[in-house]
């Protein structure tokens, strides 16, 4: 994989997803609609080993749902009078492509609604009917030679990939797929590949290099590059919004597991002992999530077998703060993956309008020496965090040494706390859409407290 010289934009592997919506600097407003789709699009000569690399990303991302969308099927149907001089028709031209269907189609899955991609029939060169019925996924992969041809598909896509093989390669791939494959002439093969194919490449197809965030060489045996372009996926699948605001905003990358965990504890009619069931295990990822931020230093062990194995301690100077009573829900979780650690209390209970009194604290004597995981599993207003935190800092902690762990966390929230307390990590599962007019997250899970501990209606 190697950088793009075309534009100095272009970064391979320090990609950035493009924004559609104005960030404003004295907040965030909640996007009414939901999560958008994930656009990448993989282009490259023929036969460079574009459907390889497509594969080779979606069986890597199996907990995610990965739709593939080729180019080819967006080929124009063919007139009769076409047909009869078919061995003239250039298909690797951009005119020979439905361009307009294409990005009608893609901008319906970016507002999540479902669509049909045609189904094209290389034999009569016509659409034939029943095409495929395609639903909203995570992630949308769309393959072709053109794909970064049109500036309103190039819009779209949030990484573009242009797959680079040698011509005498594709050739010979090329070659190998139609006339031994498919039965083609070999003359006829090479025939158009002289006529259509090499042309279009060098007068279409290689200008959109310059389009690329990620160059991929060698095509689909580029292990690395592969392997390097996922990582890179997953953690854009996991960046909101706000993530681009404020970084030091940690939001656990997103699996089928965890979406069908929050998905359960949503639900109004999960019973209570699933409720705490499902929230125990989404508790124990932020926690261990949260503790991969603590400092380390590295450190050499005897393994049994005799040999030296190089890892990491990490700071054993930390303690828990709960923000009763919701926050003590994450307290077992804590404790099973700290052995021994101190807990302290915070209780606060709202105070007028806005504002939030202290009821309670006890905290460890030595708190201000310590790293401290404060825990609220659902972050609203950001009112009594930001009491909590404040009690912190007076205690004498150090911002940098907070790091605040929730489940869900609202926009309005995660803006009071971060623009007062810039130094502190805050980590959530998910990050949902907004408050409404009671100060509740929505969708939410309801009242937390309560349904833990089974103190609803």
């Amino acid at each position: 994989m190697e950088m793009n010289n075309f534009e100095k934009e272009a970064t391979p592997l320090n990609l950035n997803i493009e924004d559609k919506h104005t960030l404003q600097s004295n907040g965030f407003k909640a996007p009414s609609s939901p999560k958008q789709p994930f656009f990448i699009g993989v282009a490259g000569g023929t036969a460079s080993g574009k459907t390889t690399v497509c594969n080779m990303i979606n069986t890597q991302l199996h907990d995610q749902r990965v739709v593939l969308i080729t180019q080819d099927s967006f080929y124009h149907s063919l007139s009769d009078k076409m047909l009869q001089k078919v061995n003239e028709y250039n298909f690797d031209h951009p005119d020979a492509f439905d361009t307009k269907l294409l990005l009608s189609t893609l901008e319906k899955l970016k507002c999540g609604q479902p669509v049909t991609i045609p189904n094209y029939d290389f034999n009569s060169h016509k659409r034939i009917e029943a095409g495929r019925q395609v639903q909203p996924a995570n992630i949308i992969v769309l393959e072709g030679i053109l794909v970064l041809h049109d500036s309103g598909v190039r819009n779209l896509l949030n990484m573009k990939i242009f797959v680079d093989e040698d011509s005498d390669v594709r050739l010979t791939r090329r070659m190998q797929r139609l006339a031994i494959e498919r039965g083609r002439n070999i003359e006829n093969v090479l025939d158009q590949y002289s006529r259509f194919v090499k042309p279009s490449f060098e007068d279409f197809v290689l200008p959109t290099k310059k389009y690329a965030d990620i160059i991929i060489p060698s095509g689909g045996d580029n292990d690395v590059a592969i392997d390097l372009i996922v990582q890179n996926i997953r953690m854009k699948l996991g960046q909101h919004d706000l993530c681009k605001i404020y970084p030091n905003i940690f939001v656990i990358c997103s699996t089928f597991q965890i979406k069908g965990m929050h998905t359960l504890i949503r639900d109004v009619k999960t019973t209570k002992h699933d409720f705490v069931f499902y929230s125990d295990r989404l508790i124990r990822l932020v926690v261990e999530h949260g503790l991969g931020h603590l400092p380390f230093s590295e450190k050499q062990v005897i393994t049994p077998t005799g040999s030296v194995y190089s890892g990491v301690i990490f700071c054993s100077r930390l303690c828990g703060v709960s923000v009763i009573r919701s926050g003590e829900s994450m307290e077992n979780a804590l404790r099973a993956c700290c052995k021994g650690i101190k807990i302290g209390k915070i209780l606060i209970h709202g105070h007028g309008t806005n504002g939030r009194q202290l009821i309670y604290e006890k905290l460890p004597k030595d708190i201000a020496s310590r790293h401290v995981l404060l825990l609220d599993p659902v972050l609203a207003t950001g009112n009594s965090a930001v009491k909590a935190i404040s009690l912190l800092l007076n205690k004498g902690v150090s911002e940098s040494n907070i790091i605040f762990l929730n489940l869900v966390a609202s926009p309005q929230g995660i803006n009071a706390v971060c623009e007062r307390f810039p130094m502190i990590k805050l980590v959530t599962s998910e990050i949902d859409a907004s408050l409404n007019e009671k100060s509740h997250v929505i969708p939410g899970l309801g009242q937390f407290g309560d349904r833990y501990f089974a103190t609803d209606d």
